[in-house]
């Protein structure tokens, strides 16, 4: 499994490292066989420091973890420990997923966009209406089913993904409602 584990403006040293690989990769053991490389970022806000964990499972699924507290340590056990909250309650279906699936998840590319807020100063009417682009990235979209999609979206954290639906061959999106449930639109 490869780490990758850096510091936005924090000196991250072997000590920490070396904890982290040893801590992360036993909690990874548990739950999932096949990890394939995780990524930690330590930060400073304020006078805490945050760490965030993504680690991206052999199957395509992604499980992404934060936390924050007042010492650098502290703020790794507390993300790791949600990393471990997180695949324990997915484990079984974790599990199922491995057996079902002998191909990795297939993925494929999209275009994602960042576009301008659009909101004009002073009432003022806006010259077109078509939205300003401020940014244009590469993105992936995993062909899954409805179930794994969901899990998927719960493990990552994330409001809202988009999908192949591996059942109907069409794109999908699942999504958070603001009631608590989750919502489906299969197009």
């Amino acid at each position: 499994m490869r780490y990758q584990i850096s510091g936005k403006q924090i000196d991250v040293g072997e000590a920490l490292q070396t904890h982290v690989q040893t801590e992360l990769g036993e909690v990874l053991e548990k739950y999932s066989q096949r990890p394939t490389d995780a990524n930690i970022v330590f930060s400073k806000s304020g006078h805490e420091f945050v760490c965030e964990a993504t680690v991206h499972l052999s199957t395509g699924l992604t499980a992404a973890a934060r936390a924050h507290a007042t010492e650098i340590y502290a703020a790794f056990d507390d993300c790791a420990e949600k990393m471990d909250k997180q695949l324990r309650r997915y484990k079984r279906r974790l599990k199922d997923h491995h057996k079902d699936r002998t191909e990795p998840v297939e993925l494929f590319g999209a275009a994602s966009y960042i576009l301008a807020s659009g909101e004009a100063p002073d009432d003022a009417e806006p010259e077109t209406l078509q939205p300003i682009i401020v940014a244009e990235m590469e993105t992936t979209i995993p062909s899954l089913t409805v179930g794994e999609a969901v899990m998927q979206m719960e493990l990552a954290g994330a409001p809202v993904l988009v999908f192949r639906n591996e059942k109907k061959d069409g794109v999908n999106v699942v999504y958070r409602r603001d009631d608590g449930n989750i919502g489906w639109i299969d197009p």
